[in-house]
């Protein structure tokens, strides 16, 4: 499987001066966050495949203008063929009553009310947010500090990535190289854009998750779906 991802930065090469060679056989396009609404139409537009994005905390435009053609995951597990996503946006929280940013509890709160919905589909295999886990990319000054609970979430569940933005690569020193979370996730820094290639061994197929319930329910969606036909 071959996921576009985007972050914080409209690539030249995505908008301005489009190149489909950079799109060329992308099965599935993710935003990190802090990028405009006509930048994902387009690229969902162009692309033809399913644009999944989570919010950063600039995209506050989003609850008046949601970039349309494009599917929000906040808070939510999506399945791709087989491919399990949970996606948790927004930065920590730097200004008072501004959407988008969020305390250390506030962000743990959101995941414990995922926490059964997380038990239900046996884990998940991608995590998609806009800050990074505390200690891995982030920065020392508030705005840009990472997540502890995100290294929780990991540690508990040990996804195969995570794909993370909002630490620009020219903030001063090497903060787009990747990295590995002691649980075995592969950290990726999304800025501006990356190609990830995930291979079929690195997740579950679809409906054999070993989650007995979860796996009904998607064999009985195929099912539905081949009657619809």
């Amino acid at each position: 499987m071959k996921i576009l991802t985007i972050a914080d930065i409209e690539d030249k090469l995505l908008w301005d001066y489009y190149d489909p060679k950079v799109t060329k056989d992308v099965d599935l396009v993710i935003s990190c966050g802090d990028l405009s609404a006509a930048y994902l139409e387009f690229l969902v537009t162009m692309c033809g495949c399913p644009l999944l994005y989570v919010k950063g905390n600039h995209d506050r435009s989003y609850a008046q203008r949601p970039p349309e053609g494009c599917i929000p995951i906040d808070d939510k597990i999506f399945n791709y063929h087989g491919l399990r996503i949970l996606g948790l946006g927004g930065s920590m929280r730097y200004l008072p009553d501004r959407d988008c940013m969020y305390s250390e509890d506030e962000m743990r709160r959101r995941i414990r009310k995922l926490t059964p919905k997380i038990t239900l589909t046996g884990g998940f295999d991608l995590l998609v947010t806009h800050s990074p886990a505390k200690g891995y990319g982030d920065l020392e000054d508030l705005p840009h500090t990472g997540f502890e609970c995100f290294n929780e979430l990991m540690d508990r569940w040990k996804p195969t990535y995570m794909c993370f933005g909002h630490v620009h690569k020219n903030y001063g020193r090497d903060v787009g190289a990747d990295l590995e979370h002691p649980c075995g996730t592969h950290l990726i820094n999304t800025y501006k854009r990356r190609i990830i290639e995930i291979t079929p061994a690195e997740y579950p197929a679809e409906g054999k998750t070993g989650s007995a319930l979860y796996d009904l329910f998607i064999n009985l969606q195929h099912k539905n779906a081949g009657h619809a036909m």
